[in-house]
């Protein structure tokens, strides 16, 4: 593996998650009997973190064979250039000047990322568009992955 980074959840999320589950115990536990209370806040809390460890779960990776974002991959023959992207681009690239045919990962919480174009003349999608904590190093590492 020349580059792995999974896109995680941030720590403030499950603050902020928790004090969600927190309040709904207290609403509930105001209206309802104590053991229906804590059975509604277990669930919840179950629910919760399932969502944000699946939500969490997606990988970017680079290797020999393939660049991998989420369940798509691409092999290296097929990359193009490759562009770290600071939080503007990102969001430019995302909204107004965005193509309805890219692939997007893409994590509110992840401000920054790499736009991979497909050179691909078969392949429809004409770029990838993913988040990234380090996308300089990232990049680096495509481009790495591609000269060799």
């Amino acid at each position: 593996m020349d580059y792995a980074e999974r896109l995680t959840v941030p720590l403030r999320w499950w603050a902020q998650g928790t004090m969600l589950v927190a309040s709904l115990w207290l609403a509930v536990l105001a209206a309802t009997p104590e053991v229906v209370a804590w059975s509604v806040t277990a669930g919840a809390l179950a629910v919760m973190v399932a969502l944000f460890v699946s939500y969490g779960s997606a990988r970017v990776a680079v290797d020999r064979q393939a660049f991998r974002a989420g369940r798509a991959q691409v092999p290296l023959e097929h990359v193009g250039a490759v562009t770290p992207l600071d939080a503007d681009d990102v969001r430019r690239l995302a909204g107004v000047e965005a193509d309805a045919r890219a692939y997007l990962l893409l994590r509110p919480y992840l401000k920054r990322g790499v736009r991979v174009d497909i050179a691909d003349p078969a392949d429809p999608t004409p770029y990838w568009l993913v988040s990234s904590r380090r996308p300089d190093a990232l990049a680096s590492a495509l481009e790495a992955a591609r000269t060799r």
